[in-house]
């Protein structure tokens, strides 16, 4: 064996063994079910208010894509909080949502070029462990906010991705007495916010045996994907009496794909996210509703989240963000004029407790 490959297969081992170490450090996370964990509302009353970070601080984010409204959002809100609390913050996203390398690259980047916090919104589970790793080294605190979670991560913001589906399954139970057969078109495969998401609404309908589940087959946070899936379900299943889609981008592609098949107003269809056009679309009468989980906010929470812990501070390794199904009922509740989006949370937050 010559000198290269002995040393090569020597840095692999140490690069396993570290990986290795790290994991032992933290139960995986299911950040769902985590029990360390404080709702947004309650965060100034159990830390106290928010604290004086260093000067020169910098933020960076790191997204999934630009190309979504709801990563737009996000940072939004990261740049909101930032703003007010006196940090710096760079945002930043790879090209699309299957660019996984390009998300690695942005990330490593952020630990290499001096930030103090990193927020990241990993497109799978697995793919910017290595930087969760690097940023622990360099004493770089991370923050996981939604919506796929690494096992590993310390700290994660985001709402309780489950409730998501269960929401959406207890509208059907309550507006569908009659019950009849329900379809689903899933995120990317494996990734925890659309299996939670899947699997919420899923065991919620399956409850009630007037339901039947037809299909749940990946739509890829894809619109045209979605479409063409939910063309082929609607062939197959003409008596069809709803989808449940694990965002609001797939729900538009669904949406289509109804009108088509001429049954709008007969197919009930429910997003993810609450993004504007998910909105527009339930004011025109066409979506049924969505599951909205308020970027903007769920980003200033993150933000705050992440220079608490800067400013030296202990925080919860979850931190739970509100949401709220939405449908043309409640709508003007959430998105009327004037709303003051943060107080109505709030007081939901309130009559919940």
């Amino acid at each position: 064996m010559n000198r290269h490959l002995k040393s090569a297969i020597a840095g692999m081992a140490l690069a396993l063994m570290a990986s290795a170490a790290f994991a032992q450090e933290l139960a995986p996370l299911n950040s769902d079910t985590e029990k360390d964990r404080v709702d947004w509302a309650q965060l100034e009353a159990k830390y106290g208010a928010f604290p004086k970070i260093p000067e020169g601080t910098r933020a960076g984010g790191v997204s999934k894509t630009l190309t979504n409204e709801y990563w737009r959002s996000l940072g939004e809100g990261y740049e909101k909080f930032g703003k007010k609390a006196g940090a710096t913050v760079a945002y930043q996203a790879a090209q699309s949502e299957g660019d996984q390398l390009g998300q690695l690259t942005i990330a490593e980047g952020m630990v290499t070029t001096g930030f103090n916090v990193i927020l990241v919104s990993p497109q799978t589970d697995a793919n910017l462990q290595p930087v969760m790793e690097q940023a622990k080294e360099a004493n770089i605190p991370v923050v996981n906010v939604n919506d796929a979670v690494v096992p590993q991560a310390e700290h994660y913001v985001g709402n309780v991705q489950r409730d998501n589906g269960v929401r959406v399954a207890k509208w059907f139970i309550d507006n569908r007495p009659e019950g009849g057969k329900v379809a689903i078109i899933e995120g990317q495969a494996g990734v925890f916010a659309a299996v939670q998401r899947t699997a919420g609404f899923k065991s919620t309908i399956g409850e009630n045996s007037k339901f039947q589940v037809v299909a749940s087959v990946p739509g890829n946070w894809d619109r045209q994907q979605s479409y063409d899936a939910a063309t082929n379900i609607l062939q197959q299943n003409p008596d069809l009496v709803g989808f449940y889609c694990n965002n609001d981008g797939m729900a538009l592609g669904v949406i289509e794909a109804v009108k088509a098949a001429g049954l709008l107003g007969k197919v009930a269809v429910f997003g993810t996210d609450g993004i504007s056009d998910a909105y527009k679309s339930i004011e025109a009468g066409e979506l049924t509703g969505t599951v909205d989980s308020f970027p903007i906010l769920t980003g200033e929470v993150a933000m705050e989240t992440a220079l608490r812990l800067v400013a030296g501070q202990t925080v919860a390794r979850v931190v739970a963000t509100p949401q709220a199904l939405i449908t043309k009922d409640n709508l003007a509740k959430y998105k009327g004029d004037g709303v003051d989006i943060r107080a109505v949370l709030m007081k939901d937050a309130a009559s919940a407790q």
